[in-house]
């Protein structure tokens, strides 16, 4: 089972290595950085399952960096814990005005937290065991798999990743340059030609079980996926 990435965002270096080794330990992948400009440099080429960020930030507060998260459309929907020494509830409904999903108090127990987060990560969709399902086509995030049926397909890497994105947003339509932002990354440099390339791709592999059709072009603006 492929480990979950946090992202943790805390800048005393304390608590900052105690998550580290105690998220660590639970199985987490882990992307520590110590302020908000860290924090945005990393997530324009990694994107977390779930991210731990402190209130009080050197330069932009904690509150600051989820608002922009949450008007960037490629991190928008990520799970943010708060942890705050701030128990006040003026103070925490301001967090959750900026769009953070839980709270956790200094000082706090580590498994508590772990705790937090996988009841958060079910809540959003981020769990163990997703599975993507159309009609008899099986997308297993976790094992990496694809089936139709009782037959496994063969995908690639790439192939997957559009797969995934695309089931997960249905009936919008994504230019070359947005599914480049938010299937291969921002910082990853490709012509957009490459999208066409890995459409083709996916959709030959889906030709025999006449799932193809679900990849559409919209002419002049990109492409969509629809089961419609």
């Amino acid at each position: 089972m492929a480990a979950k990435t946090v992202l943790v965002v805390e800048d005393d270096n304390d608590i900052r290595d105690m998550l580290v080794f105690s998220l660590r330990r639970a199985g987490y992948s882990v992307i520590e950085t110590e302020d908000a400009e860290q924090a945005l440099e990393k997530l324009g080429a990694i994107l977390p399952e779930i991210m731990l960020i402190d209130w009080m930030l050197p330069g932009m507060e904690g509150p600051e960096l989820v608002k922009r998260i949450r008007q960037d459309e490629l991190t928008q929907n990520i799970p943010v814990i708060m942890l705050t020494a701030r128990g006040e509830e003026t103070d925490k409904l301001r967090g959750f005005d900026t769009g953070v999903d839980d709270y956790v108090t200094k000082p706090f127990s580590p498994k508590e937290l772990i705790a937090r987060m996988k009841a958060l990560l079910r809540r959003s969709g981020n769990d163990e065991d997703e599975l993507l399902q159309i009609n008899d086509l099986l997308l297993d995030i976790q094992a990496h798999r694809l089936s139709v049926g009782n037959e496994d397909v063969s995908i690639g890497p790439t192939e997957f990743k559009l797969l995934e994105f695309f089931i997960k947003h249905q009936d919008r339509v994504y230019s070359r340059e947005q599914l480049l932002d938010l299937v291969w990354g921002r910082n990853v440099y490709v012509e957009e030609r490459t999208v066409d390339v890995h459409i083709l791709r996916l959709r030959k592999l889906l030709s025999p079980f006449g799932y193809d059709n679900l990849v559409q072009t919209v002419r002049g603006a990109g492409y969509r996926f629809s089961v419609k």
